[in-house]
């Protein structure tokens, strides 16, 4: 049987057929999601049979946003380090037009085309297309305060905005800085802060670090801040960004006094960019992303939206979540990539899986917290427990808490979270793997994981935190 939608993509290439041309793929936005829907629909259809073009108004394509706390921090040297494949690339590997410093402000959807800037010439266009990709991205959420937009305050989002908070650094030669919010970003770019040598301070609205974390997690990464000399000032809320004469960030006011410095840096979050969709029709979900089918086809069967600007489902609470990560940008990218080729795959949904590392401390989290696992409708059974990353006579080993997350009754796991030294926070991967596959504690506790001292006790933490869960879901049942 073929496929409604496989109908809609030929009615596609047919109109073009009909015009005696080639048919036309529109790409909105160069980074992780365009870029690899634009290779995967190239490489099932050649120039002769698909052209494409993609728009993206920065000065870079397919780079890695998360590396730029550490160019920044000045782990990493230079700025195309963190740059995959540049645009010449694409051009004369792929034959794919991508057009620098171009942005796409409007979507007519009935007359299937878009109205581009040329931010260089300051003109505007319409293209025509026959298939459109909106990868659009996040755009990092700003507090609406007084002075928010005053210079010196700065998003890190992209390439453009790290080159711009390194030349602050150099030109400003600022000796505080005040990060705005705790999130992945906050407190990765409040340690860049520390290892440029400034004094830091990080404002955060809520009780802990890293909500994504449960509070019991959150304390240890609190403590690791603070013994990094970060200022941490939780329960806080920003109330305005002050001024100097020359329109320079001065201070960040709050509720609990004003802090001098700089240097401002938003850490507070992302949120979709789905606004271009939005404006044009396409149906949006509550946190403001596109909404799309498991094809990546949005309410518009000749559009596509895959990465930060959409919505997607969260496989474990069944429910529709916003969530910016690379990983998840890709991997929709490819599947909207393969679809718009020709092709068929869908998109089976994402757990939330992610790692980061701050002051010497790894953390890693996937699937539901304790509260997350509560509003999902969920009855969860919690374990903690505390090891060390490798046997503890081994030379370098290092403390370890895994939290697992599980359904009283049935010990499905739901979700597990690690704080640890060095070596702890990729063993999330393990428990990302066994909830992919809907696999209970006890199963979990059966998987045959290696051992080595210098790698892990000979009952790794995994397996550890996977016992006792069970044990207390056998106990419950007696």
């Amino acid at each position: 049987m073929v496929q409604s939608d496989e109908v809609e993509f030929d009615a596609a290439r047919a109109d073009a057929a009909r015009g005696d041309r080639v048919p036309r793929l529109v790409v909105i936005g160069g980074d992780a999601a365009g870029m690899s829907a634009a290779s995967q629909a190239r490489r099932r259809l050649g120039p002769d049979e698909l052209e494409i073009v993609a728009f993206e108004r920065g000065t870079a394509t397919s780079y890695s946003a998360c590396g730029i706390p550490y160019w920044i921090s000045g782990m990493v040297d230079e700025r195309d380090e963190l740059i995959a494949r540049h645009p010449q690339e694409f051009r004369d590997r792929q034959s794919i037009d991508v057009q620098l410093r171009h942005e796409v402000v409007a979507i007519d959807l009935g007359a299937r085309s878009v109205t581009v800037r040329d931010l260089d010439a300051d003109e505007e266009r319409d293209e025509p297309y026959d298939q459109l990709l909106i990868a659009t991205g996040a755009t990092p959420a700003r507090p609406d305060v007084p002075g928010i937009d005053a210079q010196g305050v700065f998003g890190v989002q992209t390439l453009d905005d790290g080159q711009r908070v390194l030349d602050a650094l150099t030109d400003r030669s600022p000796r505080t800085a005040v990060v705005v919010g705790a999130g992945y970003i906050g407190i990765e770019m409040a340690e860049a802060m520390i290892e440029r040598g400034l004094d830091v301070h990080v404002v955060e609205f809520g009780p802990q670090p890293m909500r994504t974390v449960d509070a019991d997690m959150g304390e240890q990464i609190a403590e690791a801040m603070s013994g990094m000399g970060i200022h941490l000032h939780l329960d806080t809320a920003v109330q305005g960004i002050e001024t100097g004469a020359d329109g320079w960030v001065r201070a960040v006011t709050t509720d609990a006094g004003e802090l001098a410095c700089d240097l401002v840096v938003l850490g507070t979050g992302a949120r979709p960019a789905g606004g271009l969709g939005r404006d044009a029709g396409l149906q949006v979900g509550s946190s403001g992303g596109i909404v799309t089918d498991p094809r990546q086809r949005t309410s518009d069967p000749y559009v596509f939206a895959a990465g930060d600007c959409t919505e997607t489902f969260h496989r474990v609470s069944r429910r529709s979540v916003a969530i910016a990560l690379g990983t998840i940008a890709n991997k929709q990218g490819r599947v909207a990539g393969i679809n718009l080729g020709g092709g068929y795959a869908t998109f089976p949904g994402v757990l939330g899986t992610a790692v980061t590392k701050v002051c010497g401390l790894e953390i890693g989290r996937t699937g539901l917290g304790e509260i997350e696992a509560r509003e999902a409708g969920f009855e969860p059974i919690v374990e903690v427990v505390r090891s060390t990353t490798r046997a503890h006579y081994y030379p370098g080993a290092g403390w370890i808490t895994v939290k697992v997350i599980a359904e009283r009754g049935t010990g499905r796991l739901l979700g597990a979270q690690i704080v640890g030294a060095e070596g702890g926070a990729k063993r999330i991967d393990v428990f990302a793997t066994a909830l992919w596959n809907q696999m209970t504690v006890e199963d979990l506790l059966n998987v045959d994981l290696s051992y080595a001292p210098p790698f892990s006790p000979v009952w790794d933490p995994v397996l550890i935190a996977a016992r006792k869960s069970w044990q207390q879901v056998e106990a419950e049942r007696c």
